[in-house]
């Protein structure tokens, strides 16, 4: 579950581009944690809804920027971010998580798609300081679509712009080859929409590059977080001493803790957030997200919208309501 939640106030609202906008955050008690590049924080919005954003700005201020593009066809989440938060409004946020973590390479190719743009920014910012060889490719449907393009322009001879109305759909085997063939030890980022990581991973693949690093702005295709696949039903406990809930067959250990009436975060639904990650204290846990590693499962960590228990029942820490 989140923590480190802390009141922030927006001091500085501007249009980046067709449908985004720029946010800056600034701490009401004081500076806000420092951070590293690839992180986010969890917005909680006036209504209640729970937001992802990935910082974007520079790594050595203590305010926050953020981009967020409205998105018509989604929850609302983001029309209620362009909507509500206007200069002087105040919210809830998180402290800085990381699961998209820049490390050290020699050489470094960055793929971003639309607001995918937003983690690598600040990646892009640290390997240029460190004057390490890197390149960005960036594409979008249009060019006024894409935010921070005046920003990239100081690298010009780095950074390629593929807008789809001019150039067509980017050619990421081509892309993909040319930086593995000039450099095969190239450290591969990427983040956009499902069908770019998609494409993204089948290229590095394909050119044996090594493993790619990804960011999802949208859940894997395959999940369904309300109907889960080759499950039974179990039982969760709520802390040591609480309440004991029946988990159906076809129903997430999240919608049975909101049904009991516990207070938990939550947003996505669908394992890529993070927002709902809870420790566990007993039982064996059925992970079914992509986004935990190996180390934060073995720490008894699960994503409670989406894995299961793999026995007959979890003990949670969860407050009871």
């Amino acid at each position: 579950m989140t923590t480190g939640l802390r009141s922030a106030r927006v001091t500085r609202r501007i249009r980046r581009a067709e449908g985004v906008i720029g946010l800056t955050l600034s701490g009401v008690d004081g500076a806000l944690p420092s951070w590293t590049p690839g992180a986010h924080i969890d917005v909680l919005l006036p209504s209640g809804q729970c937001r992802q954003y990935s910082l974007c700005g520079p790594v050595t201020s203590r305010d926050y920027e953020i981009a967020v593009r409205v998105d018509p066809n989604g929850r609302g989440g983001s029309r209620e971010v362009h909507e509500a938060l206007r200069p002087d409004t105040t919210v809830t946020i998180s402290e800085p998580r990381n699961r998209f973590a820049l490390e050290r390479a020699q050489s470094y190719l960055f793929v971003a798609g639309g607001i995918g743009i937003t983690p690598l920014l600040p990646m892009v910012e640290a390997v240029d300081a460190l004057g390490l060889d890197w390149q960005l490719v960036y594409c979008g449907r249009t060019r006024a679509s894409m935010p921070f393009r005046d920003e990239l322009e100081m690298y010009s001879d780095r950074v390629r712009l593929w807008p789809d109305d001019e150039r067509g759909v980017v050619d990421v085997p081509g892309i993909v080859r040319a930086a593995v063939a000039a450099r095969p030890d190239v450290a591969i980022y990427t983040c956009g929409p499902g069908p770019l990581i998609d494409a993204m991973k089948a290229a590095v693949c394909a050119a044996g590059a090594a493993p790619l690093r990804f960011e999802r702005f949208t859940a894997a295709p395959e999940m369904n977080p309300t109907v889960p696949q080759g499950t039974s039903g179990f039982e969760v406990q709520l802390g040591v001493d609480g309440p004991v809930l029946a988990v159906g067959e076809k129903q997430s250990v999240l919608q049975a803790v909101l049904d009991a009436g516990a207070d938990v975060l939550y947003s996505c639904e669908e394992g890529t957030c993070g927002s709902c990650q809870t420790t566990v204290l007993d039982g064996v846990v059925d992970h079914r997200d992509d986004l935990l590693s190996d180390a934060e499962r073995a720490d008894r960590q699960m994503l409670i919208c989406v894995s299961r228990c793999a026995g007959d029942r979890l003990v949670l820490d969860i407050p009871a309501p």
